[in-house]
């Protein structure tokens, strides 16, 4: 079994988040080995701010990754703009935790390395999100209904 230490930021500003005990089975149902990973919630202001330091993109967007190290443990940082992720889950007409829980599973998935840059990468992490995801009772995010 691995072990994962986590810490959680920003969770007290935003009230509809899940409980952080359901947070850190979300991630660790993603886990391959031990990690230490930082879960930060921001606004738009902030991710915005994020995504233009560090991928030069001038918009905030629902995660980013900081992967730090592989080995001998996973170290990350995950930042989730909630102002982004609850317009994606309106348009998309899915609950906001199941998409709060694809954008954790995703993020923790792109910290151990995976990828959707090229066709084969983006099937084999798609593949993976679905059945993690299954496994913590949240449907295909990639279903369109």
């Amino acid at each position: 079994m691995t072990r994962l230490a986590l810490s959680v930021q920003g969770a007290d500003a935003f009230a509809d988040l899940p409980a952080r005990r359901t947070l850190r089975r979300w991630i660790a149902a993603a886990l391959e080995r031990d990690a230490r990973f930082t879960l930060r919630f921001v606004g738009g202001r902030e991710g915005r701010r994020l995504n233009r330091t560090y991928r030069g993109k001038d918009y905030a967007t629902n995660v980013l990754t900081f992967a730090y190290a592989q080995d001998p443990r996973i170290e990350a940082d995950i930042v989730i703009c909630m102002p982004v992720v609850r317009r994606e889950a309106r348009a998309q007409r899915k609950p906001l935790r199941a998409h709060l829980a694809h954008m954790v599973v995703h993020a923790a998935l792109h910290a151990q390395g995976y990828d959707h840059q090229r066709t084969a990468e983006a099937k084999r992490m798609e593949r993976r999100e679905i059945a993690l995801l299954d496994a913590c009772g949240i449907p295909n995010p990639y279903d369109a209904g």
